[in-house]
């Protein structure tokens, strides 16, 4: 018997009509649209609806749909006061987790999972958790905590939110391209943890909240924390090269460089790369971006023949410090983002469910006589 691939490497697990992966030759689309024209033209509540409706929409459906989302910012019940209560100790992504799973506390039918159903209750989830990150993280600060403002799109809300003043048109709009870039990856392990759960017939906020369980692990969520560190270590431009060389030599990885699907480069960092320059020169952050600069440049002359490129992680670490962000809300920025895309999959599971019931290869011992307690 073949031996069971680890990890279900290239195991084919679903169908969908969501995003299209080309690793070989550095393609994703989402509902073959490439993303770097996503990223350039359209925005992130657009993208959301190009996901869950696949194909995009009119501009009064756009309107339509960017209006409903607004009316979903402020918490329901007393969560806001809730939220002022928790340690302020607490790690952003457990918060997250928690909070949304304590929404369905306060939905009237919560196990609903019709499709009318369940597309309401994501489109609350996705509403409610940037007010869920921000109020957090003004509350661990000792700052009052901001109500959201309806008339302002995703991005430019929660940054409202979160810094206490009106982004730039510059730090808006990196944002919220970040945001279209990280919706949605194929079957990545969030993605279809939330698949499997929903699966079953559970509920939309248990999926949910295990796909954020799933993405708070290092190995999915957490590499663009990992390339912010890496940046800080690093003294100055004049630096980079002795620090790339030495991580090399001790065979390091370089945080940001490689992809487990992209053996060329990641078609997301193209146009972030972009924006991360200009964000920093607006923000005094030049010397950050320039020794990401610096760094790339190193691992192409090196590395890049073995098809090791930057990845959508580097330039985005240097995107969310430059509009404010401390180094543990990395991850939940990727999971405000990802939440359009766990949706998505998980109305596209439920139109044709099947449960998920994978097989396990035993390896263990067979014929073992049971030994009583007294002569073991």
């Amino acid at each position: 018997m073949t031996a069971a691939p680890k990890g279900l490497e290239g195991v084919v697990a679903a169908e969908t009509e969501m995003s299209f992966i080309d690793g070989e030759k550095g393609i994703l689309e989402y509902v073959g649209i490439a993303i770097d024209d996503l990223a350039r033209n359209s925005s992130f509540e657009e993208t959301v609806f190009l996901l869950w409706n696949r194909k995009l929409p009119t501009k009064s459906e756009l309107a339509a749909f960017s209006a409903d989302l607004r009316k979903r910012y402020a918490l329901p019940g007393d969560m806001k006061q809730r939220i002022s209560t928790l340690p302020k100790t607490a790690q952003p992504m457990h918060v997250l987790r928690t909070m949304v799973s304590m929404l369905s506390l306060f939905d009237p039918d919560p196990n609903a999972n019709d499709a009318a159903s369940a597309r309401e209750k994501a489109l609350n989830i996705l509403g409610y958790a940037p007010t869920i990150v921000a109020y957090f993280d003004r509350h661990r600060k000792g700052l009052p905590l901001i109500d959201p403002d309806p008339k302002l799109s995703f991005a430019a809300n929660f940054l409202y939110m979160l810094n206490g003043e009106h982004p730039t048109p510059t730090m808006e709009r990196a944002f919220d391209a970040c945001m279209i870039l990280h919706a949605d990856h194929g079957l990545n392990n969030s993605t279809f943890t939330t698949r499997v759960v929903i699966s079953t017939l559970s509920d939309v906020y248990s999926a949910i909240s295990a796909a954020i369980g799933s993405l708070r692990g290092p190995l999915h969520g957490g590499a663009n924390e990992g390339v912010m560190k890496m940046l800080n270590e690093i003294p100055s431009v004049g630096d980079v090269r002795r620090v790339v060389e030495d991580k090399l030599a001790r065979k390091d990885k370089i945080m940001g460089f490689g992809h487990r699907v992209y053996k060329n480069y990641d078609p997301r960092a193209t146009y972030l790369k972009t924006l991360a320059k200009k964000l920093a020169e607006d923000t005094g952050n030049v010397s950050l971006y320039e020794k990401s600069h610096a760094i790339e440049q190193i691992m192409e002359e090196k590395v890049a023949a073995k098809g090791i490129y930057p990845n959508v992680d580097f330039y985005s670490a240097t995107t969310y410090h430059c509009i404010g962000l401390q180094l543990d809300l990395f991850t939940p920025m990727f999971a405000l983002s990802r939440i359009s895309g766990w949706a998505g999959h998980m109305l596209e599971q439920l139109e044709g469910n099947r449960l998920y019931r994978p097989k396990a290869e035993y390896t263990g011992p067979h014929g073992v006589a049971y030994t009583a307690i007294e002569k073991r």
